[in-house]
């Protein structure tokens, strides 16, 4: 008893820390940002871009089904495309109800497994996806980073921070490939014989680098489409700044709020975003923080999808 005992206090403790980090980072950009200030640049022409947001957050999404789709290998051809969208949009809807960038993904697989008959697949699929879709975040950064660093100065916290987790990214990659090489402990897999499903899992991809290349082309069009929505929050707000800044400072933006501190990166995300674009840019900081705002709409609308489906299928059960 006494483990899980600590084990709780524990989980408490960085629920209450998330919370505190979360509400700190909300009071102190509302108090240099009046809420009111920032919405009040939203008018009549931020309607048009929010429109496109919201078009290209079901491209998105529809490239996200078929990654995963693509990656369940001949699994996957038997389930219609439809079905994945629908679980990826089940994941959205709890992505916003648990304190966790990732609780939606386990909600989605574990569903979808329990389905379909093939849980193991679909979390190393879902892993996999999730892990190659950094990459490719991360690769076109490496990319448009020189053309950036010949204007602006980026602090080297941000550099240092994205490429630590880069490598962490890509040695989740080769780690998980080959994890059935890591012989488990007996008295661990008795416990626990789901374990040794997943490694198989996650190895078969050496046998398909096909379908593995693929998951990677769609992951580098799923960062193509993520850099153009964060270029048409801020043409939302009357601002055009050059795609290659705009693809460095997402990618930063979004390797903060990955970090576990927060709920779901909320106080996080504003702050960096602010610290950027003001600080380097020379943005008003009240532009920055009503296009930080605009992000949460394509947020509410991927929660709505999700709970539509959330419904269907109880309804079916």
């Amino acid at each position: 008893m006494q483990p899980q005992k600590q084990k709780k206090k524990t989980k408490w403790l960085f629920s209450v820390i998330k919370i505190i980090v979360t509400g700190g980072g909300i009071a102190y950009i509302l108090k240099k940002i009046p809420f009111f200030d920032a919405i009040s640049n939203w008018n009549e022409s931020t309607l048009p871009w929010l429109l496109l947001i919201l078009f290209l957050t079901v491209i998105l999404m529809a490239i996200q089904a078929n990654r995963w789709r693509g990656l369940l290998l001949d699994e996957g051809k038997k389930v219609k495309f439809r079905t994945f969208y629908a679980y990826i949009a089940l994941g959205y809807f709890f992505n916003n109800l648990l304190p966790s960038g990732f609780g939606g993904d386990a909600v989605k697989t574990i569903a979808f497994g329990r389905k379909f008959g093939n849980t193991a697949n679909s979390v190393a699929a879902i892993a996999i996806s999730r892990v190659m879709g950094l990459l490719a975040m991360f690769l076109s950064f490496f990319v448009a980073l020189p053309f950036v660093a010949t204007q602006y100065q980026i602090p080297k916290p941000y550099t240092i921070t994205v490429s630590v987790v880069a490598i962490i990214a890509i040695a989740i990659i080769f780690g998980g490939m080959f994890s059935d090489k890591i012989k488990i402990p007996e008295k661990i897999t008795n416990k626990v014989p789901f374990l040794l499903k997943l490694q198989q899992a996650f190895a078969i991809y050496r046998k398909h680098p096909k379908a593995f290349l693929l998951s990677g082309l769609d992951s580098i069009w799923l960062q193509i489409v993520t850099i153009i929505i964060h270029y048409a929050y801020f043409r939302a707000v009357g601002v055009d700044i050059n795609i290659a800044v705009i693809t460095v400072f997402t990618t930063i933006m979004v390797t903060f709020t990955m970090l576990p501190i927060s709920i779901n990166g909320i106080g996080i995300r504003e702050n960096v975003q602010v610290s950027l674009y003001s600080g380097l840019l020379g943005v008003p900081p009240d532009i920055v923080l009503a296009s930080t705002l605009l992000s949460y709409l394509p947020l509410l609308f991927q929660a709505m999808q999700g709970a539509v489906v959330f419904v269907a299928l109880g309804k079916r059960k």
